[in-house]
């Protein structure tokens, strides 16, 4: 059995068996096994950095083994996982230890084991100090990187090392100063402060998720294996022994506490402590705060907890500590982590299962999307039975195969996706997988454009492609018509009614009431819809046709410098080129999209049947030097009603306005939608102008 069964089969014997009711033989054998799994684990995260099961399960397996030895204290040994701080040092790098332990942190998975780490907090701070006393507490965002501890003498970065076994780490000092984010020097007296005598500085070294994308772009480009996460990432450069290696990674780094220092006088909180930090250039979390009770700390995991995926890194919780020194100083350690702090970790994100089979879809684009069946899994909160592969390139590269167990990602409400394989777990010869080389829609043979990932088919006749487009066609933000939706749209392709994306304005109600549940309101509720859809604006017609990398903010770019449909099919890929935010590859789109007969007969045949084509007066361009807005500074905070970020800074940047990302005195509005944050207060102490959606979506309108 490999270490991948041997850990689901003791996950499965904790989940069915009642520990409490083990015999004293039975528990030592299940502690025993527990153990050995867990230092297994540890091996592969922390040294080969290749975990093989999801955090989750391991965290299942760690508080099993934590159970047992709370019901058996005799099974306690010296080397049990449960009393170290994760990790060990390797063999090829210099050992260091560190001056004051480098722990790690307890762990909360849910608010009721939150509050029972705040009450024990409370009962002993209540003891030592007299009275009630409820701390104050400084929330941090919990990145997912690899813990080090750098270290200044008389200014100068003298060493780096890794958390290691919290003991001893590894010196990666001159890795470390490949690192952009990590100050070598701390210039004397900074910002009217006393450059500290010595000073160790404790923080993440992470890799933020679109340098990700680009490293593992580049690594497939070059033929190597991509990596499965940036924790990893992260960790795997660090421990490079060629510097070279290194200092050619983007790894980045944020500063959340320190060690022993000197010759300074010290803050006295967490979050003064912080404040002090970035008064010496180091890079800290600007979404820290304070709460002063678990209500507020809970409505910020909360908030967290569905806002991660706007982040540019990692996060897998938040970390909850007393704020006040003293009150820590207190409160203590226990073996392998402080009192006065929690790990407040958010649902699992990954799992592993069974990748049962591949199937390949059709988008309305033509693109052919290979899928994951797999063994439903259980992954925050839902249970997922399909992910996203991407493209050929991601299985390939990665050598995922049909009926190996794999990791599975689900962050937020991003479709799941399979990570990577466990071949450590694979079981026989398992065949390697290919794309068809037909659609599956149509049997039309598939095309790999140059320069793209995915295949194509090309024919507008496929059916799978054609409802998806008739589909997207009728949605909103493109010709939005009212009552023509998914279902509907099957069922006039299937019965013939819609052959070509024009046929739609020659439907008549006789046609709509052959449909099943089609009566005489309904056809006419829809002919409406389809009439007053003749009417809308250039950009959402184009839009509407579904050319590829033509989306919405592309589309309205695009209507600011051509006035109809067929000034756009006169255009060359050199004119396209010319527009800011259109690159070659839209251009290359557009102009391969309008060289199809059959697309330009599509566009004459929508003019003729009464469907605007040209540019309205509402979608002139307006003079940025001339509008309101125009060298106005903006900040957007909180997740906006319909807009996404990119999409409001680029309206605002369209009328001359710039976008900031804090808040401060030259701040003219800070757009705020649902849960704004810090950057509210600010500007509400600056007495800066607050906006919602709709009344900056008024402004840039004129």
């Amino acid at each position: 059995m490999n270490l991948v069964e041997a850990s689901h089969a003791a996950l499965e014997e904790i989940a069915s068996d009642d520990l409490e009711s083990l015999s004293a033989e039975e528990a030592s054998a299940c502690a025993a096994q527990l153990r050995k799994l867990l230092h297994a684990h540890n091996y592969r995260y922390h040294v080969l950095d290749d975990p093989v099961i999801a955090d989750v399960e391991y965290d299942r397996l760690l508080r099993g083994l934590q159970k047992l030895e709370r019901l058996h204290p005799d099974l306690v040994t010296p080397d049990s996982p449960t009393h170290r701080v994760g990790g060990s040092v390797q063999d090829r790098f210099e050992k260091v230890r560190h001056p004051v332990a480098l722990l790690s942190l307890s762990n909360a998975f849910d608010v009721d084991e939150l509050e029972a780490w705040y009450d024990r907090c409370r009962r002993g701070l209540s003891e030592h100090f007299g009275g009630d006393v409820r701390p104050v507490m400084t929330v941090e965002l919990k990145l997912d990187g690899l813990a080090v501890a750098v270290t200044y003498e008389a200014g100068e970065l003298v060493v780096g090392a890794t958390r290691g076994n919290g003991i001893e780490g590894e010196n990666i000092t001159r890795n470390v100063r490949t690192i952009p984010s990590i100050p070598l020097v701390i210039p004397p007296e900074e910002n009217d402060l006393p450059r500290p005598a010595r000073l160790e500085v404790r923080g993440e070294i992470f890799i933020r998720k679109s340098d990700f994308e680009r490293l593992n772009e580049r690594a497939v480009a070059e033929g190597e294996k991509p990596y499965a996460n940036p924790r990893n990432a992260a960790a795997g450069s660090v421990r490079q022994l060629d510097v070279s290696i290194t200092a050619s990674r983007p790894l980045s780094f944020m500063a959340y506490g320190v060690g022993p220092f000197e010759g300074v006088e010290p803050p006295d909180s967490q979050l003064s402590l912080l404040t002090w930090l970035g008064s010496y250039g180091f890079p800290v979390n600007e979404h820290t705060k304070r709460c002063a009770s678990i209500e507020e700390v809970e409505a910020t995991y909360e908030g967290w907890s569905t806002r991660r995926e706007e982040l540019d890194y990692e996060i897998d919780g938040l970390v909850v500590k007393i704020d006040a020194f003293d009150q820590q100083e207190e409160l203590g350690y226990v073996s392998n982590a402080p009192r006065w702090a929690v790990a407040y970790k958010f649902p699992a994100q990954e799992a592993t299962t069974t990748l049962k089979d591949i199937v390949v879809n059709v988008g309305r684009t033509g693109a052919i999307k290979p899928e994951a069946v797999l063994e439903p899994v259980h992954i925050g909160g839902v249970t997922v039975s399909q992910a996203t592969l991407h493209n050929e390139d991601y299985i390939v590269n990665r050598d995922i195969r049909i009926g190996d167990v794999v990791i599975v990602k689900r962050a937020g409400d991003v479709i799941p996706q399979v990570i990577k394989p466990i071949t450590e777990a694979r079981e026989g010869d398992l065949p390697k997988w290919s794309m068809p080389g037909r659609c599956p829609a149509c049997g039309t043979e598939l095309v790999r454009l140059p320069d793209e990932a995915d295949y194509y088919c090309m024919s507008t006749e496929c059916p799978a492609q054609f409802i998806r487009l008739v589909e997207h066609f009728a949605s909103r933000g493109a010709m939005d018509i009212e009552g023509l939706g998914a279902k509907l749209a099957v069922e006039l392709v299937e019965n013939g009614l819609v052959r070509h994306l024009s046929d739609i304005y020659r439907l008549t109600a006789d046609e709509l009431k052959t449909l099943d549940l089609f009566g005489e309101k309904r056809a006419r509720n829809v002919l409406e819809g389809i009439d007053a859809s003749r009417g809308r604006p250039l950009s959402q017609l184009l839009f509407a046709l579904g050319i590829r990398h033509v989306g919405r903010t592309t589309a309205e770019t695009l209507v600011e410098y051509v006035a109809s449909l067929d000034e756009l099919a006169e255009a060359s890929a050199v004119d396209l080129e010319r527009i800011d935010g259109i690159g070659a590859v839209i251009a290359e789109s557009i102009v391969d999209w309008f060289k199809v007969d059959q697309n330009r007969r599509l566009v004459r045949s929508l003019a003729e049947s009464g469907v605007n084509t040209k540019r309205l007066p509402e979608e002139e361009p307006v003079s940025a030097a001339e509008h309101q807005a125009a060298g106005k500074t903006f900040v957007l905070t909180g997740s906006l009603p319909t807009l996404t970020r990119t999409e409001a800074s680029e309206r605002i940047k369209a009328v001359g306005g710039r976008v900031t990302s804090s808040v401060s005195g030259n701040t003219d509005y800070l757009v705020a939608g649902d849960d704004p944050g810090s950057k509210y207060d600010r500007a509400q102490e600056l007495g800066t102008v607050i906006l919602n959606e709709e009344e900056l979506l008024e402004l840039l309108a004129g």
